[in-house]
């Protein structure tokens, strides 16, 4: 190998660290600073001083809650490709009802677990 094989890859290098350090110098030079000790120790919310405390905490039951909502919706984002090819797999008969049904039976044991445990309670 000879380093004319290279060389795509080094320009390619170059370029991107030539537009990383450009942007960084073009926010150095032109970003504005904080003239203030005040707005220096808080968080960072546009260069204005704040006017109340930070948002309230969410409970925790709104974080299950959504994690739930993530999980059985990727799960039926993998239920799809099996309903758009069961025609193909009886054709070829392929048992496919079997894998179905199992992972539909995961997911109702695992909706029934989390039923019993009140992760769907809001008043708790």
């Amino acid at each position: 190998m000879e380093l004319s094989d290279y060389l795509p890859v080094i320009a390619q290098i170059l370029i991107a660290l030539a537009i990383a350090s450009g942007i960084l110098g073009a926010s150095h030079l032109l970003g504005q600073r904080a003239r203030s000790s005040k707005i220096k120790d808080t968080a960072y919310e546009c260069g204005l001083l704040p006017k109340e405390k930070g948002l309230p905490r969410f409970s925790v039951k709104f974080y299950v809650v959504a994690m739930l909502f993530l999980i059985f919706d990727i799960e039926l984002v993998f239920l799809l490709p099996w309903v758009l090819v069961y025609r193909e797999f009886l054709a070829a008969s392929i048992p496919i009802l079997i894998p179905v049904l199992f992972f539909l039976a995961v997911l109702v044991v695992g909706l029934v677990y989390e039923i019993k445990k009140g992760g769907l309670e809001w008043e708790k």
